[in-house]
Parts: structure tokens; sequence; C-alpha cells
């Protein structure tokens, strides 16, 4: 057997729910078994990875891979989901990666302070995700439906009918660009009035944007548990009634987006030996 490292997924409080086998029941990153590696009050959740596939000089490689880099991202967002289920987690970034099991424990250890503050913030709090989209009709037959007249003119001078038919749905885009702001103010308000922060991120183009539209808001909700429906309510109730806007809200997560920590806490990838 080669050389192995020691992979992280998220730091954490032991607790009696994830003593015995309960880690068996999720695999980790390249099917290696889960362990807690720290102390009783703080630990890491860390499964062994071959040194070839996850040295500093692999990554680079592989991380230029696409369908390598879903596997790996796949197995680690489900190892912290997991983990989840039972406790609060502070998840680590993918590809997180040390030495051996001694240097996590140094981590953990200079950082403890750190990871105790964020822990007992995050207690009891999951993510929430919320992405605004602003939806157009559009297509060639927005400029039909208006009439004989319009069809007559539109057979007489193509030319007019093509103007129109942009004109049209530069109005229609604008319109729905605008009940999408306004969908936005709507959301930031009722959403802030149970969430403990919002962190935002950039809108989404292209492949990642998920169904039709034009992605114009992004954002992540740090949310009470005990208060995720409540939550969810009052974001779609935020919306309602404006045309052209769709709102899509996914969750809950573990709090990847408000688990950054200071440099002075947060982990470092491993270096070659």
């Amino acid at each position: 057997m080669g050389a192995e490292l020691s992979y992280a997924y998220a730091v954490l409080r032991p607790t009696a729910a994830l003593d015995g086998d309960a880690l068996g029941g999720v695999d980790g990153v390249a099917g290696g078994a889960l362990r807690l590696v720290g102390t009783d009050d703080l630990a890491a959740a860390v499964s062994s990875v071959p040194e070839a596939d996850f040295s500093e000089a692999a990554l680079k490689r592989h991380l230029e891979n696409l369908d390598w880099l879903e596997r790996v991202a796949r197995a680690h967002d489900g190892v912290v989901a997991f983990l989840a289920s039972y406790t609060t987690v502070l998840p680590l970034r993918l590809a997180t990666v040390y030495v051996d099991d001694d240097r996590v424990r140094d981590v953990l250890h200079r950082g403890e302070a750190a990871f105790t503050r964020l822990l007992d913030r995050l207690a009891d709090h999951v993510e929430w995700g919320v992405k605004i989209y602003a939806e157009t009709t559009g297509g060639a037959s927005a400029g039909e439906g208006r009439g004989d007249v319009d069809a007559a003119a539109g057979a007489s001078d193509p030319g007019r009918a093509y103007l129109r038919r942009r004109r049209q749905e530069r109005e229609e885009r604008g319109a729905a660009r605008s009940a999408a702001a306004e969908a936005v103010r709507r959301i930031d308000v009722a959403a802030g009035a149970v969430a403990l922060e919002r962190a935002r991120h950039r809108p989404q183009q292209g492949q990642l944007a998920a169904g039709p539209g034009e992605n114009v808001a992004n954002d992540s909700y740090l949310v009470a548990r005990e208060r995720s429906e409540e939550f969810r309510e009052r974001v779609r109730d935020a919306a309602d009634g404006l045309r052209g806007v769709r709102v899509e809200i996914t969750g809950p997560w573990a709090p990847y987006s408000f688990a950054a920590l200071p440099e002075t806490g947060a982990p470092e990838e491993v270096r070659e030996r």
C-alpha cells in the first residue's frame, strides 16, 4: 500500500451519537473510513487518502479534471451533510489535506479559540440558499397576437416587424429585471427578520444557472434550525404577485458560507513532504 495523507472534512464537537459504528454510515473521499481526530472537546472528521492522488502536485493535476473533481466534491459534501445531521460542524474547504493526523491535531490546538467561537455561533443554525431569477416570455412570438393590423404590417414590412419584436423583448427584459430587483428588496427585508446573517454570492451564469431566466441574486442565509419553515414561508410570500420572477430556495445545508475562519485559526493545506 502506498503512502497516505489525512483528508479533513469538518471541525466539530464530538458527540455520543458519533461513537461506536456511527461513522461507518458514510464513505469518505476515495472510499476511506471516517475517524475523529482531536480531543473530547474539539475534533476533526478525517479519512485517509492516497498520497499519489492528493499530494500538492497531484491535486494541481486533478483539479483540472472535472469528473474527478465532481466525485471528490460529492463525497466531501456527503460526509459534511452526514456529520451535520448529528452535530454542529464547521465545513472545511474541498481537498483540505494534511501530512498526517498529528498535523491535524496541531491545527486544532493552534486554532482552538477560533474554532470554538464559530461552533458556539453556529450551534443549532443551518444555511438556506435563495436564488432570484428574472424571466421573460421572450422569443419570436412576443410581437404576435396584436391583431390583424400588426400581422399585416409584419407581412408587408418584415424589417419593421423585426424591430417591433426586438423593442418588445427589451421592454419585457427591463420589466422582468425591475420585478426581480423588487423581489430582492422584499426578500432582503423578509429574510432579514428571521436570519442571523446573510452572505452574498456572485450570481450564477451559463451551466451553473439552474433553469431558465437570468440569475440576479444568489444569497445564503444563516437561520436558526427551529425557524427554518418560517424563513421559507417569508421568502416565498415576499415574491408573491411579481410577474417574471422565479425564486429558488435550497437547503437546509451545513453552514458552508458562514464557517470562514480568521487566518490565525484557518487550516493550511498540505505541502509536499
